[in-house]
């Protein structure tokens, strides 16, 4: 930045990030469970939203990335990341405003058109995002990165939840899906036309030469991702199925066990193959850092997708909230699950210090598995905002002490390399818990779904075994 920092640089610099949290929290547990349910009916609404999630997501992973390489080495006149923001911006209006158009179609048509639709907004505001990821390490200088980043979390999280869930989850559970949508259009014209203020300078000289080395390796990476998904799903359709043949009753609980295999072995394998081919011979130096990579995704799983199937989960639990009057309900939880985030994350540092970080990622994972275990057995709508508060504190207290741990174990001269590689469990927990929970829930109901999700915070610590201490 060519000026001193003047106090709106901090919003404007920020901003962007109030609107990717408000489309996300909108689009992922309302809008699209919401419209998949209507497209293919109750039978199989979970194995659908499952299949969306997981290509939309590895779509996400790839398009990050390489707008990510584009915009690092932009020379544009309005900036390196501004014009990535702006055709982004524009790209999702439209998609939104298709998504308005075909929520009128009926059947297997309108659930292919609406994948279609999404995987293009998917594309559209991750182009956004890459750009806006670049504004604090371009523009601010190092010692008032902390107080730029605080503003960032707080637009980032809590407000972005509490506007969602008191503004636009009312019209979702209304019916007016056009005014959410239009509510969301006017938030991201809004804040990109904020963003635009940014003093960006355009980048001087020649663009430099584009290695594309990064993005074929993330390619191949994320290919065998999705192989390891796609596997794991098949064998546990199958295991399932058998389990339910042999026991003559449906299943249940004995489901359970499967349910719970197919999850651990996507988890393991897809990220030990994933880091193996990402690092190559390396990777048999750095097992910490596989196996914090598996606790990372384990946890996340669990937390992703407890957000992400809540809708239909208390469609099964309150009878009384059936299609879209459990929108506002659903958003209400995660918004105490984003508070609570935010009041643990501020102290969670001091207490990585106090009582070690591989403590506190285990008392996360117990906190997390019960809350959601009082979720399960307490079935009332005050026990589920409470476990939204037990389950947010643990995933404020998560973030920091796992990442905190995270930066311990990795090469310091390679650090951003391999914490480059935790994209694999931010992107792949929507994936992996969706897609291989999903036909679950649809057989067996959402209850056995978040018991397995409850199961899973547990299995997480004990990838913390193989995580060696450094010091």
């Amino acid at each position: 930045m060519n000026r001193e920092i003047r106090w709106y640089d901090y919003l404007s610099i920020n901003i962007y990030w109030f609107a990717l949290t408000t489309r996300s929290q909108v689009l992922t547990p309302l809008i699209v469970p919401l419209l998949v349910q209507r497209y293919v009916g109750e039978a199989v609404k979970g194995a659908y939203v499952g299949r969306i999630r997981l290509w939309a997501l590895m779509v996400a992973l790839l398009v990050q990335a390489l707008m990510g390489l584009l915009s690092d080495r932009s020379t544009l006149r309005w900036g390196r990341r501004r014009p990535f923001i702006l055709i982004g911006t524009l790209g999702e209006v439209v998609v939104l405003t298709l998504v308005g158009v075909i929520a009128g179609l009926e059947g297997m048509t309108g659930y292919r058109v609406f994948f279609a639709v999404y995987i293009l907004s998917m594309i559209a505001s991750n182009t956004a995002h890459a750009a806006t990821q670049g504004l604090i390490p371009d523009l601010v200088p190092l010692e008032k990165r902390g107080r730029f980043s605080g503003v960032k979390a707080l637009l980032e999280l809590p407000v972005p939840l509490v506007f969602s869930s008191f503004v636009v989850a009312d019209m979702v559970a209304a019916g007016n899906l056009w005014g959410a949508l239009l509510t969301l259009m006017a938030v991201l014209v809004i804040c990109a036309a904020l963003t635009m203020w940014v003093p960006e300078t355009p980048l001087p000289g020649p663009a430099a030469r584009l290695d594309w080395q990064p993005l074929i390796r993330l390619a191949l990476m994320t290919a065998v991702f999705t192989v390891v998904i796609l596997g794991a799903g098949a064998a546990v359709q199958r295991l399932t199925m058998g389990v339910t043949v042999v026991t003559g009753n449906g299943g249940g609980l004995a489901v359970l066990p499967a349910g719970v295999l197919g999850l651990g072995v996507a988890v393991l394998a897809g990220v030990w193959l994933s880091v193996t081919v990402s690092l190559g011979d390396e990777a048999r130096q750095h097992r910490s850092f596989t196996w914090w990579v598996v606790n990372r995704l384990a946890f996340l799983v669990a937390s992703t997708n407890l957000a992400g199937f809540m809708l239909y989960f208390l469609q099964e639990r309150f009878p009384e909230l059936a299609g879209e009057k459990a929108a506002g309900p659903a958003s209400r939880v995660i918004m105490f699950v984003g508070v609570f985030i935010m009041v643990t994350a501020v102290p969670s540092g001091w207490l990585a210090d106090r009582f070690g970080k591989r403590a506190l990622v285990v008392a996360s994972s117990l906190i997390a598995a019960a809350g959601t275990f009082l979720i399960l057995l307490v079935p009332t709508m005050p026990t589920l905002y409470v476990g939204g508060c037990f389950i947010g504190a643990a995933i404020g207290l998560f973030y920091s002490a796992n990442w905190a741990l995270g930066t311990e174990i990795v090469p310091q001269d390679q650090a951003g390399r391999f914490l480059g590689l935790s994209n694999l469990a931010g992107a792949g927990a929507g994936a992996v818990g969706a897609y291989i929970g999903g036909p679950i829930a649809d057989a067996h109901g959402y209850v056995l779904l978040f018991t397995m999700y409850g199961i899973m915070f547990l299995l997480a610590t004990l990838a913390l075994l193989g995580v060696r201490d450094v010091r």
